[in-house]
């Protein structure tokens, strides 16, 4: 009599967790989704080209700074709540985006995407901890790592071949999954003491910062570089926007096909290590680009910075979750992308001085970030 339903609940656990690997590939094919479709969004809302760019970081800047709060609030008010509430907004936002008329009404949409997107992704990432073996967590985020770099790199592809067509089904597709993902919901609540109410203070711990900003040098140097190697190839190699697109995308991919195996080198070697090998790795690597000789060199180069990418990220995220809450996690997040929010500003001024500069600089910044992993 028991065996139906013990069968049934562990059917309704395995959904629950697709759904919240889906979320994480959700969320980064959100905020990516226009990078290709400018040119289209922004003759038909009236967008100066660069307003049109606005979209990229309507989305990202909210996203980055709730992260800094989401994490803890999220416990608060109880994760799977937290998320499907989320991702209901999600919805809503997204179809806001596709009928939205003006080009303000359009980049409001895409910056209460990026809101209700900055209450999901850390408290999938505490969900997929509470529900993994300590022995195994290694592995299920290089799995999440994986469907974070599909995401991050199909993004610009689905979303040009959908601007083909008409842009606006883009956003109509990426809520019809967040519905789906709603109704799934989350496999587990991170843990919590019932008498102990989550604090922000609690999240923004000495340790839980230094990873932080662990993260916030490596990604500003690997994720937020992409730019300057588009411009590097221009620069050097005179490539047409469609061959730099496809050299940028060696990056993600190298990154998905890689995350799995570096979960299991988390899980087998400890996360310091791994993150340590992935920041010196990537700071030889970034460093070489301003001399290499040519174009496939360079693809070549930022596909293994991309694989590089993925010890450090899921090594980090292996480090705050098991020492760490949902809002530790959410800290850690936004220092990642406030970081590469960041990289235009950092690196753009040593470029025009020396391609060698600039890169030399971000290849220090990723040993400093080697340099800060804790030892214990």
């Amino acid at each position: 009599m028991s065996a139906a339903p013990a069968a049934e609940r562990s059917g309704i656990a395995r959904l629950r967790l697709a759904a919240l690997y889906a979320g994480g590939f959700l969320g980064p094919f959100g905020g990516g989704v226009t990078a290709s479709m400018l040119p289209e969004l922004g003759a038909d809302l009236g967008l100066s080209p660069s307003a049109a760019s606005a979209s990229l970081t309507a989305y990202l800047l909210p996203f980055a700074l709730l992260m800094l709060v989401s994490g803890t609030l999220g416990q608060r008010w109880g994760a799977r709540r937290t998320v499907r509430v989320a991702y209901v907004a999600y919805v809503v936002f997204s179809l806001l985006g596709a009928v939205a008329g003006t080009g303000w009404l359009f980049l409001g949409a895409r910056a209460l995407q990026g809101a209700a997107n900055a209450f999901t992704t850390p408290l999938l990432l505490a969900s997929l901890a509470a529900a993994t073996p300590p022995e195994r967590l290694g592995r299920s985020l290089g799995v999440m790592g994986s469907l974070q770099a599909a995401g991050m790199t199909f993004a610009p592809l689905v979303g040009g071949l959908t601007a083909e067509v008409d842009w606006r089904l883009a956003f109509v597709g990426v809520a019809m999954v967040a519905a789906l993902l709603a109704v799934a919901g989350i496999p587990a609540d991170p843990p919590a003491d019932p008498g102990d109410r989550p604090r922000l203070r609690d999240a923004w711990r000495p340790s839980v910062l230094r990873l932080g900003l662990v993260a916030g040098l490596a990604w500003g140097a690997l994720g937020g570089l992409s730019f300057l190697v588009a411009l590097r190839v221009e620069d050097a190699f005179a490539l047409g926007a469609g061959v730099r697109g496809a050299l940028l995308t060696c990056f993600g991919i190298a990154g998905l096909l890689t995350a799995r195996l570096v979960g299991a080198g988390v899980d087998r070697l400890g996360p310091r290590v791994v993150v340590r090998l992935g920041a010196l790795a990537a700071a030889v690597l970034v460093a070489a680009i301003g001399l290499l000789p040519s174009a496939i060199a360079v693809a070549a180069v930022w596909a293994l910075a991309g694989a590089a990418a993925q010890l450090v990220l899921v090594g980090v995220n292996a480090l705050v979750l098991r020492g760490g809450t949902a809002g530790g996690v959410s800290v850690v997040q936004a220092l990642r992308f406030l970081g590469a929010a960041a990289a235009p500003a950092v690196f753009l001024a040593p470029y025009h001085l020396s391609p060698v500069a600039a890169f030399g600089l971000a290849g220090v910044l990723l040993a400093g970030a080697a340099a800060l992993v804790p030892r214990r």
